[in-house]
């Protein structure tokens, strides 16, 4: 049986290797090529840790390699000091002692960070399999499993992740309603940073799992964030599952809800699914009714078009002349400002672009739903004047 540090010992062992494993990534940067350099801080704290982490790290089988490396950078240190002259010998000794300083403190980071993973993994995964014990040390154990994965790819920590089975865990909370909307939804986000964590790996089960299912039926701010994240990584392949599944006319319905927040969000799913989507999630969308919802929300207070914007910047135009980039940037500022107060401007143009700059369709598909559109859109207008701007602009490709 392996004789690891008491759970009441943990965080003290913990806040001696996040001091170890932060003075030996200073050190890395500075190894201390002179007498200067190596009375640094960072070698310091390494050596004054080697003799206080002694006796801690012996409790933990994972750490000896860790103590082998502490050890070895005190000796580096010593033969550093005895170095001193300006011999060739001298020279050259210091050069090679330098460099496995810094070599030894990456190894040292890397074992520390092993160990703090193996830790926090099974942390996480006790936390999980009992979720309503204690939500708010979840939901902590969740935001720094979610921070970690989100540094980028590590071979070790995805097999910790695989051997622990923590996706399936993360998904049967998500799909479970029993448990609070916080943690679902701190689930979904962790789900969302395994797929930028190893998209070759977690893709599938989420292609394959009830995930986006979960997170179109919870119709919060943060699933649906997590839902248009989600489509922007995984592109057509998840666009694809969506509209076999028939949850296209579920995204399209929220932009009838009254939570703005939300029919933003629903928006920029939208128009993520225009650009990914296949003929046939297009045309899933177009027999929702799209066109003419977004006639709608164009025509509302938070809409507008390309000749309001102009008023607007007209109104917002500040007296004086500036020169070159200056102007510029003033009027893409204003444009902000307006697209702020206006968050549905000109969707209709917007969602045609999307379309036509898309990866989802063939050239003359995409000439078949332009017409599509605009037979919708004077259809869904209630005067000559609006069809007219907004077949304008979706002619001219306008998308602020």
């Amino acid at each position: 049986m392996e004789d690891r540090p008491k759970k009441e010992e943990q965080p003290r062992v913990l806040n001696v290797l996040e001091a170890l494993k932060q003075a030996s990534h200073d050190l890395q940067a500075n190894p201390g090529s002179n007498s200067a350099e190596f009375n640094s801080s960072a070698v310091k704290a390494l050596l004054e840790l080697e003799m206080e982490s002694d006796t801690i790290l012996s409790k933990d089988p994972h750490l000896c390699t860790l103590s082998q490396h502490l050890a070895d950078l005190k000796t580096l240190v010593e033969t550093l000091e005895k170095s001193r002259g300006y011999s060739l010998r001298s020279f050259l000794t210091r050069r090679v002692t330098t460099h496995s300083i810094s070599r030894v403190a990456g190894s040292i980071e890397s074992e520390i960070q092993a160990w703090i993973d193996r830790e926090s993994m099974e942390n996480l995964t006790k936390a999980l399999e009992d979720p309503g014990k204690n939500e708010d040390e979840l939901v902590k154990l969740l935001t720094q499993f979610e921070d970690r994965v989100l540094q980028g790819f590590n071979r070790e920590l995805q097999g910790l992740v695989l051997k622990s089975k923590v996706f399936s865990l993360l998904e049967t909370i998500l799909c479970n309603s029993n448990y609070s909307k916080r943690i679902r939804e701190h689930s979904a986000y962790s789900i969302a940073a395994l797929i930028h964590f190893n998209k070759d790996v977690f893709v599938g089960q989420v292609l394959m799992g009830p995930t986006i299912h979960a997170l179109i039926t919870m119709n919060s701010t943060h699933s649906i964030r997590v839902l248009c994240s989600l489509i922007k990584s995984i592109k057509s392949p998840l666009v694809d599952e969506i509209e076999s599944n028939g949850e296209i006319p579920k995204i399209i319905s929220l932009l009838d809800i009254k939570d703005l927040q939300i029919k933003l969000l629903a928006m920029d799913c939208i128009l993520e699914i225009g650009y990914f989507g296949r003929k046939e999630a297009i045309e899933a969308m177009l027999k929702e009714g799209l066109v003419q919802k977004l006639v709608e929300l164009q025509r509302s207070e938070l809409g507008g078009d390309l000749i309001e914007m102009e008023r607007f910047e007209e109104k917002e135009n500040e007296k004086g002349v500036g020169v070159g980039g200056v102007v510029e940037r003033k009027r893409e500022n204003r444009q902000m400002r307006f697209l702020e107060s206006h968050p549905f401007s000109s969707c209709v143009a917007r969602f045609a672009v999307q379309l036509e700059v898309g990866e989802g369709l063939r050239q003359r598909e995409k000439r078949a739903f332009k017409q599509d559109i605009l037979v919708g859109i004077r259809e869904a207008s209630v005067s000559d004047a609006e069809a007219a701007t907004i077949v304008a602009e979706v002619l001219w490709g306008s998308s602020p």
